[in-house]
């Protein structure tokens, strides 16, 4: 299978790696700076137990290649829209495209640029980090991607994404309505982006303090009640598992919108937390304090926007 990752972060890096370590035709689409210290350094992925170390195959936006038979894409939402540009070349009329974004309206962005055949839903989770060095560090067990038909069919190429992706040691489970899955992660992306951005702590400098142990599963409810309204709601067996995650004593969970936030970085908001609050009103759910922690992160986004100007 030929497969294009295109970004070899911290997520499409690490999934990257495992897939070309496998045996599989990998290159990895990426910009000149990243392109320059992969080529000196190479791709490096370690922790928990990983111990890779690859020279991957490099194409640029100029000569991507392709077409492949897969597209991996791993961007953030702030980069969505020149990547899309960056792609289109490289997607044939058999490639599939599975999106590792969090949310859901990149799935109109792509269906929109590269036609509704193309686009598989993706979820993707992991916990991975960048390095000083540009190495990717896994922090905890987790490395699965759900993928799927959007209108929940059986399909040939799933199955045949779902194989690749375990014999390289990815976990992909069979998943019966995979825009369901992805409300269900935006659900807990959203309610924990939310508590760490708006008190400006990890997780457990949240709920060391009078009254922080209440806010996580606040932010849940207002988020799986979206999820509910729009025809998605969460399992049980979920919304305990993200419960537990945000009210964790000691934790020292950040998702990496909080890291870009508090480094002064632009962020992924307007996805995240400002997509899932207008579709809120548009459904007529109450969601004040998804709607305080939007606002906070507008006002981060207009300080950068008035400093670049």
């Amino acid at each position: 299978m030929r497969i294009l990752t295109v970004g070899a972060g911290a997520v499409g890096g690490f999934f990257g790696a495992r897939l070309a370590a496998a045996g599989q035709d990998v290159s990895f689409l990426v910009r000149p700076a990243r392109a320059k210290a992969l080529r000196a350094r190479g791709l490096r992925v370690e922790g928990q137990g990983e111990q890779l170390h690859l020279t991957p195959k490099l194409v640029t936006a100029d000569a991507p290649g392709g077409p492949y038979d897969l597209v991996l894409l791993s961007v953030k939402a702030t980069a969505l829209h020149p990547a899309l540009a960056d792609i289109e070349p490289a997607v044939g009329p058999d490639t599939a495209v599975v999106p590792l974004l969090n949310g859901v309206a990149h799935l109109d962005a792509l269906t929109a640029r590269l036609g509704a055949g193309a686009v598989l839903g993706g979820v993707a989770k992991v916990v991975t980090t960048l390095s000083a060095e540009g190495d990717i560090l896994r922090m905890a067990p987790p490395a699965v991607i759900l993928t799927g038909e959007t209108d929940a069919r059986p399909s040939a190429r799933v199955e045949r994404i779902r194989t690749a992706l375990a014999d390289a040691g990815i976990d992909s489970p069979e998943t019966g309505d995979i825009v369901a899955a992805m409300w269900h992660k935006w659900v807990f992306i959203s309610t924990l982006v939310a508590l760490t951005c708006l008190m400006r702590g990890t997780v457990g400098e949240v709920n060391a303090v009078p009254g922080g142990s209440a806010l996580g599963p606040s932010l849940l409810a207002e988020a799986a009640a979206v999820a509910e309204a729009a025809g998605h709601p969460v399992p049980e067996s979920e919304r305990a598992f993200t419960t537990s995650t945000v009210t964790a004593s000691g934790s020292p969970l950040t998702p990496s919108l909080y890291r870009d936030l508090v480094a002064g970085a632009p962020t992924e908001a307007d996805h995240v937390l400002t997509d899932l609050t207008v579709r809120a009103r548009a459904l007529g759910v109450a969601t004040p304090l998804l709607d305080l922690a939007a606002l906070h992160l507008r006002v981060h986004e207009h300080r950068l926007a008035a400093a670049r100007s």
